[in-house]
């Protein structure tokens, strides 16, 4: 779990000296173990808090680098796909006969995704936001909110033209390993669970860990609620029922990473309070 932040900040700093940005290492692992922290109160504002503390740290743009932290979750979110589409190939055994078994569940699926009024949503939503920004391009706040964009973009942008793209990709595969394994890991923690493994084999686990992920993307306090029942819907497909055993297991493993997490928030926390206090000048 430490290695994955220590990764992630890795990651980024490749990113923001693309924008001639140039935090040390230590200050960028701060800021991802205060955003996961302030995450479990806030969601969602972790990512706003480690963005305003590295650009007024460095005396850098705001839109700059918020727009390179946009860029760093886009990131998993294309790695996320790339999980999901992989592991549903390679589960699709399993996935298809858990489908067969519960048929109101697929009935639901396949009506949510086959909705014209879904589609009819999302067009018009596209449509309104052309509209604004190409009739509307001289109102106040729409102006503002196109330079934002623009700034976003400049952070976002710099991911083609950063050098360090195979470290970057690299750290990519490391901050996801990590991931994983800290999930094949706590499966060894029961005996059911340990079952599932050596029945179902390291797919099994994959298949949890792609649910669990795709579920951090709900807002929520640290994924508490929908991480567990992620991983729960994940282990039933392989037959362990969705109470007792795999309820205590969900809420073992996210207990104990939301534990860490909040260690390491008072951590940064203190060493932030620390260093601001040193470098703030005595009043004669």
């Amino acid at each position: 779990s430490l290695f994955s932040h220590l990764f992630r900040a890795m990651r980024w700093r490749i990113q923001l000296r693309a924008l001639n940005i140039n935090a040390p290492l230590l200050a960028l692992t701060y800021s991802i173990f205060g955003t996961y922290a302030v995450n479990l109160v806030f969601p969602r504002l972790g990512e706003v808090w480690r963005t305003t503390y590295i650009s007024q740290r460095q005396n850098a743009s705001f839109t700059a680098v918020f727009g390179s932290m946009v860029a760093d979750r886009m990131a998993d979110t294309v790695t996320v796909l790339v999980l999901t589409l992989s592991t549903f190939l390679l589960a699709s055994g399993a996935i298809t006969q858990y489908l067969a078994q519960n048929t109101a569940l697929y009935e639901k699926v396949i009506a949510l995704i086959s909705s014209p009024w879904l589609w009819v949503v999302f067009v018009a939503f596209i449509a309104l936001t052309w509209w604004i920004l190409a009739k509307k391009r001289n109102n106040k706040i729409v102006a503002k909110i196109i330079e934002f964009a623009k700034g976003l973009w400049v952070g976002f942008a710099a991911i083609a033209k950063m050098k360090g793209k195979g470290q970057w990709l690299i750290l990519t595969f490391a901050i996801w390993g990590c991931y994983f394994i800290q999930l094949f890991v706590a499966f060894f923690a029961f005996k059911e669970t340990t079952a599932v493994v050596e029945n179902h084999g390291i797919i099994a686990v994959l298949v949890c860990f792609v649910f669990s992920s795709i579920a951090m993307g709900v807002p929520s306090n640290g994924g508490i609620g929908p991480w567990q029942w992620a991983v729960i819907f994940g282990l039933s497909i392989y037959g362990l029922p969705t109470n007792g055993i795999s309820l205590a297991f969900a809420n073992l493993v996210l207990g104990s990473q939301t534990i860490l997490l909040i260690i390491l928030g008072i951590i940064t926390f203190t060493a932030i309070a620390l260093e601001k206090r040193r470098n703030t000048p005595l009043k004669s």
